[in-house]
């Protein structure tokens, strides 16, 4: 373990934490995951050893059964699984947004009857916004919920869901044209319970998995709604909740952001950690090619990046854990962590030479998985928008 990417000021219990999950890493994930990655094959044996471990409730409260840990313990532990095999992170990090989703703004039933077996793993969560039609614009989206006594019936489709086909709960934004004047508040988030698997199970369609570049293994998928009747009770918050689903899910999505930054982080230190070591092993003109000052320098660079990548995910991490608001620092560490981990990785392909354009090597990998970071819960074009219009208000010249 190497000096960079460390994190100061956790506790004892954090320490254990991650210790223990990098251990599992290294031993259950490493040497599992290219060839799970290549079949495309679903890490059923890793994922049930992370239920063991209890990092499915791992930020849920100890009364629902949970760690009850902080954003940043989950941060710091998606960090660790994304080093091993991003595909992994991504099988708890929609299920986290979901749990906290529930927890942040449920009811009481809601986080009663769902947290509990969301902690175990038995419920697997599922977080949907996208439409085949609109990607980062949420407020063309075309799904409905209308009305029909004390239920609403869903019409439309959803892309882009992971775990869609595993996951038993899934957090959806439809429209609801609650007659408020604004685009925001006629939005609503519906906790869409459904039978795990593909196919058809009451008005719910998860046809296939989508076949994607890298982040293989756990699936993507489509949801089409057709008539799918569910009961104003399944409104995150309540039925006195509707209309409110853009905020609740704007909510989830930073802290998101953080967890892709942490991703992100996770595939560069392997990425760096893969070309330091190569960059010793490999010799050309009687040397080590990491004595060359071109391969040298890369490595200090990758460092560089790696060491600012990670101390920005912390920052952004601790301020919501603090109960900021922190989309300027989710959106600064997602954008920073993002361009960085596709650099990292891109040079770290790079000192492979020819090795690296092999699949028997490890980083061939890491360079399909390191694109989806820069359009994983919004692209960097995005976070900057965010980032300005922020700013230009903090900033804002008085007149």
């Amino acid at each position: 373990m190497g000096r960079i990417a460390q994190t100061d000021g956790l506790t004892d219990v954090q320490a254990d934490i991650l210790a223990a999950v990098r251990s599992f890493v290294d031993k259950e994930i490493l040497p599992y995951a290219n060839e799970l990655e290549r079949k495309d094959e679903f890490p059923d044996a890793i994922v049930e050893a992370m239920k063991e471990m209890g990092l499915f409730g791992i930020t849920i409260p100890e009364q629902y059964g949970g760690l009850g840990e902080s954003l940043l313990t989950y941060a710091l532990v998606v960090e660790e699984i994304a080093r091993g095999w991003m595909s992994v992170s991504g099988v708890i990090n929609t299920h986290f947004i979901v749990a906290y989703l529930v927890l942040q703004h449920g009811t009481e039933e809601q986080r009663a009857r769902l947290l509990p077996k969301m902690a175990t793993g038995e419920v697997r969560g599922a977080f949907s916004m996208s439409e085949p039609g609109c990607g980062s614009d949420v407020s063309a989206i075309t799904t409905r919920a209308d009305r029909d006594g004390d239920d609403y019936v869903v019409n439309g489709q959803k892309m882009w869901l992971t775990n869609g086909a595993r996951a038993g709960l899934v957090a959806t934004l439809v429209k609801t044209d609650e007659g408020a004047d604004s685009v925001y508040r006629n939005m609503t988030t519906f906790l869409l319970e459904k039978e795990p698997g593909f196919g058809t199970h009451g008005g719910i369609t998860i046809p296939g998995k989508l076949d994607k570049l890298g982040y293989k293994g756990v699936e993507t998928t489509e949801m089409i709604l057709d008539g799918h009747r569910t009961p104003a009770s399944s409104i995150l918050g309540g039925p006195e909740a509707a209309g409110k689903g853009f905020y609740q899910m704007m909510d989830g999505v930073e802290v998101g952001r953080v967890n892709v930054a942490a991703r992100a982080c996770g595939i560069m230190i392997r990425a760096f950690e893969l070309a330091i070591a190569y960059a010793q092993q490999r010799r050309t003109f009687g040397h080590q090619i990491a004595d060359h000052q071109a391969i040298a320098f890369k490595l200090a660079e990758m460092a560089t990046k790696v060491e600012a990548g990670h101390l920005m995910m912390v920052n952004a991490a601790r301020k919501k854990d603090s109960g900021q608001r922190n989309d300027v620092e989710a959106g600064m560490a997602k954008f920073l962590a993002s361009e960085y981990c596709h650099e990292v990785t891109t040079e770290s392909f790079r000192i492979h030479g020819g090795y690296g354009y092999s699949k028997e090597y490890e980083i061939e990998r890491l360079y399909r998985e390191a694109p989806f970071m820069l359009i994983g819960e919004g692209t960097s074009e995005v976070q900057k928008r965010i980032i300005s219009r922020a700013l230009l208000k903090e900033y804002k010249l008085p007149r």
